[in-house]
């Protein structure tokens, strides 16, 4: 007759642990398996530059081809339209005129922040179109106060020649007309490889 070894569950729980405490865990430091260190001169990432980016943001809000559209309206009709959110597939172009060369979008949106002023969350990527740029895009992301007259947003990435970007944008406004569309002048520096 085959005999019971009687084992106390705490003894039970100790064999477990010895058992899966042996195999192999990451220590602190330890790289993964799904991630490694990149030597940046591989990726041909030898030197930054900067580069200055004078575009003209056409945000048009009226009529039957507009660009900008209010997805959200204004909270209770307050006067800086607080909570107002608008989707943006705007023109960049070279001049401050409609009928200037097109070289990208502004595609994103833009959000009334402002109980008290009018301030908007820009979130943004200018996507280029033309040239040795085409295909590129840099992201800006940030607070636009737009009673100053110039406004200053961060620039927090990118893809493409813009990998890796960082950098800022100076937005001025250009015109505004009643109808509520504008044009807005954005000097753009952008770090990148």
């Amino acid at each position: 007759m085959a005999k019971t070894l009687l084992v106390s569950p705490s003894y039970f729980i100790f064999f477990i642990f010895l058992i899966f405490s042996s195999t192999t865990t990451p220590i602190f430091g330890e790289e993964y398996s799904y991630v490694k260190s990149v030597n940046s001169k591989k990726m041909k990432m030898l030197k930054e530059k900067v580069s200055h980016f004078k575009l003209y943001w056409q945000d048009v809000v009226s009529g039957s081809n507009a660009t900008s559209v209010t997805v959200i309206e204004a909270v209770n009709n307050s006067s800086p339209y607080f909570g107002m959110v608008n989707i943006i597939d705007n023109s960049l172009t070279v001049g401050p005129n409609m009928s200037s060369k097109t070289v990208g979008k502004a595609q994103g949106l833009y959000a009334s922040t402002g109980q008290e002023d009018a301030s908007l969350l820009m979130v943004m990527n200018f996507a280029f179109t033309d040239g040795k740029y085409n295909g590129s895009t840099f992201t800006v992301l940030g607070r636009n106060n737009v009673n100053a007259e110039v406004r200053e947003m961060p620039i927090i990435g990118g893809s493409g020649l813009f990998r890796f970007a960082r950098g800022y944008a100076l937005a001025s406004t250009y015109s505004f007309y009643d109808n509520g569309d504008a044009t807005i002048e954005y000097n753009c520096y952008v770090i990148h490889y």
